[in-house]
């Protein structure tokens, strides 16, 4: 249905340009300003944190998205612009008038994000001068990828394309995130393209059902910034028909693909993380009880420290389900470890303690498969191990 666009990134979408440079809001040389541009208007979506404490940049995006346009953004890493009062707004305004006179469109077509310290101001002449120097290219979209990380080790990018008798189009994302992950809305900043033309309200409906698999499926640390946003815009350049509610399974399986890979690779790369874990939950009484019992498991901080062991303790994979909050019947259990059953309708089986213990360390997966036998509901959450790194990483980030 969709093939991987090799070495893809967000402006491997049609009519789409970026640039990014660095300008000295992150005292190393790595670029921390970038812009993603569209030739057209976008049909133009989006979702925010859940913190109650909210960004600039977030507030007015989401002012700018409920008209439901926009057609560039301007994003910065080293400085969250949160939690300084007006002077965070006017700031942020600032970053998109200055964006839409080089761009010769209107400061409401522009969507801000920022990214990294909270309660510090924005460097605003490094930014005005930064702005002025972004170049954009049809494959700037690798160095706008690198400009919004902040302790990310790699940058997230992907890129897919549909190519059927009547249905062309192409969908391509970047994502930042390696802490401050936690399963709720959002959980990072993303960015989406797509040249599909599509519907404003099928486009929305279709990113929450593409996040509610990925996105929110997906800790690190049990944290969520005031920083959390994900854009999806579309220029319809493809020319195909509208895609909408009647015609969008499609374009839904390919946005859940391209939003599942970021989400995987965001926590892949988590702070200090040397395994990544993969949580299924099946036979649940529901979906939502499937989804609610492996996000407990893949946010436990005790799971996280026995694989990061390479510890078979399936004991705490067992009490973090049962504090989930979710229907279960203890003599119905079945659980998989690493493929190896250790527990059949609630009751422990013998296995070799020690052979398990070594795949579990001579493997960067962890996969937890548990069956409660008490419905069809089925879901994965993913997550990574919590080491001494991640500690040293979050006990220096800002001395």
């Amino acid at each position: 249905m969709f093939k991987l666009i090799p070495s893809g990134t967000v402006t491997s979408t049609p009519g789409f340009l970026a640039g990014a440079v660095h300008a000295g809001i992150k005292s190393d040389n790595a670029p921390d300003l970038a812009i993603l541009y569209s030739k057209v208007p976008c049909t133009a979506v989006g979702a925010f944190t859940t913190n109650r404490i909210k960004s600039a940049p977030v507030l007015l995006s989401q002012k700018r998205l409920s008209r439901g346009q926009a057609q560039a953004i301007v994003v910065n890493s080293g400085c969250a612009n949160a939690c300084m009062g007006e002077q965070s707004l006017v700031d942020a305004s600032e970053m998109a008038k200055l964006t839409a006179a080089k761009l010769d469109i209107s400061p409401e077509d522009i969507l801000v994000a920022s990214t990294g310290v909270i309660g510090m101001p924005l460097p605003m002449k490094q930014i005005r001068d930064g702005i002025e120097k972004v170049g954009l290219h049809p494959d700037g979209g690798h160095d706008f990828a690198k400009a919004i990380m902040t302790t990310d080790t790699k940058p997230k990018e992907v890129a897919v394309q549909v190519d059927m008798r009547e249905l062309k189009f192409t969908i391509a994302g970047v994502a930042k995130g390696a802490g401050m992950i936690h399963p709720n809305l959002a959980t990072m900043l993303c960015f989406i393209a797509t040249d599909a033309s599509l519907d404003a309200a099928f486009l929305q409906s279709s990113l929450q059902k593409a996040m509610e698999i990925s996105f929110n499926m997906i800790s690190v640390d049990g944290d969520t910034s005031p920083s959390d946003s994900v854009f999806l815009l579309a220029n319809g350049l493809a020319g195909n028909k509208a895609i909408g509610f009647d015609n969008g399974k499609v374009f839904q399986e390919t946005l859940n693909e391209v939003c599942s890979y970021l989400a995987r690779a965001i926590v892949q790369d988590g702070e200090g993380a040397t395994k990544f874990i993969e949580v299924t939950v099946e036979r649940a009484k529901n979906p939502s009880e499937a989804c609610q019992a492996s996000r407990t498991i893949a946010s436990s901080l005790s799971v996280k420290t026995a694989i990061h062991g390479s510890d078979p303790n399936w004991g705490r994979i067992i009490a973090a389900l049962g504090r989930s909050g979710v229907e279960i019947v203890e003599e119905k259990i079945d659980l998989y470890l690493n493929d190896v059953c250790v527990l059949r309708k609630g009751i422990p089986l013998p296995f070799d303690r020690d052979g398990l213990r070594t795949t579990l360390s001579h493997n960067d997966n962890a996969l937890i498969r548990i069956c409660l036998n008490l419905g069809d509901g089925k879901a994965t959450a993913w997550g990574c191990d919590l080491s001494e790194e991640y500690v040293t990483i979050n006990s220096e980030y800002t001395t």
